[in-house]
């Protein structure tokens, strides 16, 4: 942790010295002095200080200064440090603006030069000015901190990806005192938002994924040209052919184009998960995971989307969206699927404004006491949906069919049903929605009768249906009408010959494998999978051994 700063500013060299030595000499081994020659600099320094998150316990600034008195310093100071300690060197003579300093800048102390000896007059004051400070700190953070309005789907497409990668980060409005403070900090005026303020003390304004993911120290671009084996998305499929990847032996690379975990990342508890009787959240079974596929040495890149697959010579080639490329001899490609959107008037523009597809935890907690809808009959809306009930003072589950049954697991359907503001309102859908700067009100149909409804709204959740991420698969590996891979004896054959239209090895596919030999598909991407977080780790561990059968005989 950082030492407490100690401030002192003085235009005149000789006493600024002084100064800075004697305290020194007396709080150097637990403090860090500071000193500045002018008001700006100090100012400056003390931005400096707020942005990497330390803590600056006493100002000592002297009063006769030109262009910035040590009053108008310590009055503008205190923006920045509002809980630090101020004392004011003066001359007999000023004893007049030292008052002036205690009604306007609330001033502990003021003190006559000069201060010898300082064992007399200095420490004991700085003593008991430290004393009253450690009563009451500023809180020191590394944490990177987002400055941003509330309904801004950029904010909130930032904190979804700190949080997603388990980056510790607060998030504050612009218009709050301590978001304010950073932006003063800064030197900014808030005209352009969200700022993100990384622990070092860095300033992004609006920056990109792979801006804050690098800054947050996520590794976003490839250490090697060629590995042994590509892994594309990082959910559980994903995770688990790295961690088998990495755990035999193969170089390893896990893609990810926002976070390890997928959907499964975000769900707020998993209770069916063997080994796991009390449930695991989604983000500490990712979390162990990706540490685990760390242990092994696999590298994992976050923030960079792959664009390409292509087959060159003996190894398979990515492309990324910055034209970049690497190169393995197998590839698994573990890319998940997506939430379907709604398309419903009015609902496009508020995505990202009180309008989310997929649990969004990062909002759970500001929807406490308000109204909660989650469209949805499947496990991942029940879970939303239980997690939302901790903070919200009601949650409406909006589904269209006539029951859970049908779509979501018993345990959840009967935890669902025990909490009290949960309501279930099946055969119903949202065919509207409506707002300014967010959402403020949906228009619900009853399927069975076609009455509609408005409703006051402030949040929306989506899960519905599945969406694979494979249009940039198109014409590389074969793919079902929906854009499911397809792999193994789900391959269309080729007339009478081995495989499916255009395979060259002398065999059939793989279980996994796709259409393009040493490409496998695992998880919810493939098609005919089961859509279940056990079942996707299975199946990337089981591509892990048909990969060395692949490496084995090519």
């Amino acid at each position: 942790m950082p030492r407490p700063v100690i401030l002192t500013v003085d235009d005149d060299p000789g006493v600024s010295r002084a100064v800075a030595r004697d305290l020194r000499r007396e709080y150097g081994e637990y403090h860090r002095i500071v000193r500045a020659d002018s008001g700006e600099a100090a100012l400056e320094a003390l931005r400096d200080l707020a942005l990497r998150g330390e803590q600056v316990a006493v100002m000592l600034a002297d009063q006769r200064m030109p262009r910035m008195t040590g009053v108008e310093f310590l009055e503008r100071a205190m923006d920045i440090f509002p809980r630090a300690r101020r004392v004011l060197l003066t001359a007999y003579a000023d004893t007049e603006a030292a008052i002036t300093a205690i009604n306007v800048v609330d001033l502990d102390h003021y003190l006559l030069k000069p201060w010898d000896p300082p064992e007399e007059k200095l420490y004991p004051v700085v003593d008991q000015l430290l004393e009253a400070w450690r009563r009451a700190p500023d809180r020191p953070t590394t944490e990177t901190r987002i400055v941003g309005h509330r309904w801004s789907a950029r904010s909130y497409e930032l904190r979804d990806l700190l949080a997603r990668n388990q980056v510790p980060f607060r998030f504050h409005l612009a218009e709050d005192p301590e978001g304010h403070r950073l932006l003063e900090a800064a030197g900014l005026d808030g005209a352009r938002l969200p700022v993100v303020v990384t622990g070092e003390g860095r300033a992004l304004v609006d920056p990109t994924d792979a801006e804050v993911a690098q800054e947050a120290g996520l590794a976003t671009h490839a250490v090697e040209q060629l590995y042994d084996l590509a892994v594309v998305g990082g959910g559980p499929g994903g995770l688990g052919a790295a961690v088998y990847g990495g755990s035999e032996g193969l170089r390893t690379v896990l893609v990810e184009s926002v976070a390890t975990g997928g959907q499964a990342g975000t769900s707020s508890r998993i209770e069916n998960y063997l080994g796991f009787p009390d449930g695991v959240s989604g983000a500490q079974l990712t979390d162990r995971a990706r540490r685990q596929a760390v242990k092994f040495g696999v590298e994992i890149l976050t923030t960079r989307t792959v664009t390409g697959l292509a087959s060159r010579g003996g190894v398979r080639v990515l492309t990324f969206d910055d034209g970049s490329e690497i190169a393995a001899h197998a590839v698994v490609l573990a890319t998940g699927v997506s939430y379907r959107t709604l398309e419903v008037p009015g609902l496009t523009e508020l995505a990202g404004l009180g309008v989310y597809y997929g649990a969004a935890t990062t909002e759970a907690p500001s929807c406490t006491g308000e109204t909660v809808y989650v469209v949805g009959g499947a496990n991942s809306a029940g879970q939303a949906a239980m997690n939302f009930s901790r903070y919200a003072e009601r949650v409406v589950m909006l589904v269209r069919g006539p029951s859970l049954q049908a779509s979501m697991s018993q345990y959840l359907i009967e935890q669902i049903e025990a909490v009290e503001s949960i309501e279930v309102r099946t055969c119903t859908e949202v065919v509207g929605a409506a707002g300014d700067e967010h959402l403020e009100k949906l228009t619900l149909r009853d399927r069975n009768t076609g009455d509609e409804q408005v409703v006051d709204a402030q949040w929306l959740f989506v899960f519905i249906g599945a969406e694979p991420r494979t249009d940039w698969l198109d014409g590389v590996v074969a793919r079902d009408d929906r854009g499911f891979v397809l792999s193994g004896p789900d391959l269309p054959p080729a007339p009478d010959s081995r495989g499916p239209s255009g395979w060259e090895p002398d065999r059939d596919p793989f279980h996994l494998e796709t259409s393009l030999p040493g490409v496998f598909a695992v998880g919810d991407v493939r098609g005919g999978s089961v859509k279940r977080v056990a079942s996707a780790v299975g199946e990337g561990a089981m591509a892990v051994s048909l990969v060395h059968r692949w490496l084995e005989n090519r």
